[in-house]
């Protein structure tokens, strides 16, 4: 495409998205195409006969004819026009749904081919295996790619870059959106829309509950990323308004005090906003506008701008909202503790009790730039004037050396300090819950692989070897597996023992009244019931014979008890792990010293490989068993009582005394403090694991020393000086 086509690297996104999306929304077409037909089939020739497009449309969200489905064009011969083809499909789809209207990619096919005719067939062929089960998400996820790895300097203009999923997913889960408006004025490719939808749709499920009304309102200066949000809502199924406009100057759909939620990533510190055409707009006056230290010369009045526009941005979040809505952004670190004109703005909306908590991210979470970022979380909706502070920079995991994410369980884990925090203690009980269902699958998973590999360990060390205790060790470690059936036996007897009770009729028993129902089931242990509604105004149900937290402490002790019954067997693993590297490295060096006695060194060195190998599947496969008790001994001895406290180097939920002592700062790290951790190592291991780190390198500083002197006699050799 660089060679033969006449977009920059730049534009590829836009014909690539829209093959992309025709894929997608063919997949999903799929999925509704034998139940549209039933329809049609059956009201066809009666007084409720309907267009085939018409029922399209309510199933799935659109239509598509015969030759706008993708096989259709996949399948075209050779000799066709194959990009005439793609135009004729991409406007018959916008043609069906009016919302998509000036949005699909069509000429941009016939600039594809003008040296090169066979690029758009190479394409359909390239996306063709895209699964039919792959998640609208993934739309997202790949104009991330082509923004990260094509639009790189077309997309940090103007400090915008996109925000990784992760990152999105963790602010839907705190601020929990259920249904009604979610607006996002700094949309880019929509990708928060498509994460708050996956969340309620999630929660809709877990519930029991009917589909969710939801529309989502975006705001996006650049026209192509218009055209991707409007493709990536469609692909979703979700119904929204997405405008082409400049913030700062537009407000095309009357935002103040008029959104449930607000989610969004507004680009950083842009500072060529004009002041006199944003002081006079309530969304950015309302709690002060960022201004100059210095006063403007009067050659420049009129013509002044704001120092940066972090704040016009919070502003704009926080009159947005409804008088109980809930938004949460990204923002730059340096916004935490701004001074002047940014600190005024900032007390006062501490002030006023805006501010729901504040969330400092891990660095290099974003794949265009490396600036650290922290979230910013509004509830109008607060009940107390505390602020929930969270350091989470030493939560991550490492994607590659430049990148990292976090994994689900670690937003899971972060969101239960927002949920506790809010009083919803069932939730740390379905999640811990959640984590013993999840580790007891790993561990029958991963117990017949772990034996495998023991015995294959066995067989190896019996081979012409006469090493008794390495041969012990690996007995050992296999049969620390016999212990697992009685843990099997305890988490069954856990599981009857907390079977949910009969809850009373939640408040407003009667007609219309709104039932209560268990999360989880009689599988998950006792979980709080809920009414459906929960959230903002929600109806709290009560039990017969007992109190709430009766029922929540009495739980948490049994999944304390639980916990501590598994630690010794982990334990056990670890200790037996750590007995075969000490063995197998001794084993090394037996077979080491034999070889150099016999001269077979490369024999020895592929047996050498071949243990090594095995051990270091044994810990992976370890590892993979205990991940999820691990979270679970996280999250326990954190929150030992199941409900709220301030933690150390995690957490703190400040007073206004406590913000006004810190000069009205909202950096976390001011607040939470620091945690120095042991590494849990003795004073004798530690000094093992040293000599044994000083042994490896004596054996890699003799290999050099031999490498040295080979490479110097291959040199006189080359030089003929030998």
């Amino acid at each position: 495409m660089r060679a033969n086509s006449d977009l920059k690297s730049s534009e590829y996104s836009t014909p690539v998205m829209g093959l992309i999306f025709l894929k997608f929304a063919d997949n999903k077409y799929r999925q509704y195409a034998a139940e549209i037909q039933q329809e049609y089939e059956a009201l066809k020739g009666t007084r409720r006969e309907k267009e085939i497009s018409e029922i399209a449309i309510e199933k799935c969200g659109f239509y598509l004819p015969d030759h706008a489905r993708y096989n259709y064009l996949l399948n075209l011969a050779e000799e066709e026009d194959i990009a005439k083809a793609i135009k004729a499909a991409m406007v018959s789809i916008e043609s069906y749904k009016p919302e998509l209207k000036d949005t699909l990619p069509q000429d941009e096919y016939f600039r594809l081919t003008r040296t090169d005719k066979g690029i758009p067939k190479q394409l359909l062929k390239n996306f063709s295996n895209i699964p039919e089960n792959a998640t609208g998400d993934m739309f997202g996820q790949i104009y991330e790619y082509f923004l990260g790895n094509f639009a790189l300097s077309e997309g940090q203009g103007g400090g915008e870059f996109f925000t990784p999923r992760s990152v999105v997913r963790l602010m839907v889960e705190i601020i929990e959106p259920h249904q009604g408006t979610v607006f996002d004025p700094a949309c880019g490719s929509g990708g928060m829309f498509v994460q708050s939808a996956q969340f309620i749709e999630e929660q809709r499920k877990k519930l029991n509950q009917s589909a969710a009304d939801l529309f989502v309102y975006g705001q996006e200066k650049t026209l192509e990323t218009v055209k991707l949000a409007k493709m990536n809502i469609a692909v979703n199924g979700l119904r929204g308004d997405v405008r082409q406009t400049n913030t700062y100057y537009e407000d095309p759909f009357s935002s103040f005090g008029k959104f449930d939620y607000v989610l969004a990533n507004p680009p950083f510190n842009v500072d060529d906003v004009n002041i006199s055409r944003v002081e006079i707009d309530a969304r950015f006056n309302t709690y002060g506008i960022p201004r100059n230290k210095t006063k403007a010369k009067k050659q420049e009045q009129g013509n002044e701008t704001v120092p940066n526009a972090n704040y016009l941005w919070i502003n704009l979040f926080a009159t947005s909202l409804k008088p109980k809505g809930r938004a949460a952004l990204v923002m730059a670190n340096s916004a935490s503790d701004a001074r002047h004109s940014e600190a005024d703005i900032r007390q006062k909306l501490i002030e006023e009790n805006l501010i729901y908590g504040m969330l400092t991210l891990p660095s290099n979470m974003f794949y265009t730039v490396t600036l650290p970022a922290t979230l910013w979380f509004f509830d109008h909706g607060k009940t107390d004037d505390k602020i929930l502070f969270i350091d989470a920079r030493n939560i991550f995991t490492q994607v590659d050396r430049a990148h990292r994410e976090f994994s689900t369980e670690q937003i899971n884990n972060i969101a239960i300090i927002s949920h506790l925090r809010r009083g919803k203690n069932h939730r740390f009980i379905e999640l811990i819950n959640n984590y013993f269902q999840q580790g007891m699958v790993k561990l029958r998973e991963n117990q017949a692989p772990v034996q495998q590999v023991s015995q294959q360990l066995i067989t190896v060390l019996n081979d012409g070897t006469d090493d008794v205790k390495a041969r012990e060790a690996a007995v050992d470690f296999l049969n620390l597996w016999d212990d697992l059936p009685d843990l099997e036996i305890q988490y069954q007897d856990y599981l009857q023992s907390f079977t949910p009770p009969q809850p009373s009729p939640c408040e407003g028993e009667g007609v219309g009244a709104i039932v209560p129902h268990f999360q989880g089931g009689t599988t998950g242990g006792l979980i709080m019931p809920r009414c459906e509604g929960e959230g903002v105004g929600a109806i709290v149900p009560h039990f017969q014979g007992g109190t709430t937290g009766g029922l929540i402490d009495t739980q948490n002790q049994a999944q304390q008890e639980l916990s501590a019954a598994f630690k010794p067997f982990f334990d056990d693993l670890h200790l037996g792990l750590k007995q075969l590297d000490k063995t197998i490295r001794a084993h090394e060096t037996a077979l080491a010293e034999k070889a150099k006695e016999e001269g077979k060194r490369g024999q020895i060195d592929k047996q050498v490989k071949t243990l090594k190998a095995t051990l270091e599947t044994l810990h992976t496969d370890v590892k993979s068993a205990e991940s999820f008790f691990i979270h679970i001994r996280w999250l326990q001895e954190r929150f030992p009582k199941a409900e709220y406290e301030d933690v150390t180097g995690l957490c703190k939920l400040a007073t206004p005394a406590d913000v006004k002592e810190q000069d009205y700062s909202l950096n976390p790290g001011r607040y939470v403090g620091v945690v120095i951790e042991e590494d849990g190592k003795t004073e004798e291991e530690f000094i093992e694991e040293i000599l044994s780190l000083n042994d490896e390198l004596e054996k890699l500083n003799q290999e050099a020393h031999q490498l040295e002197g080979i490479i110097a006699h291959n040199v006189k050799e080359i030089a003929g000086d030998n």
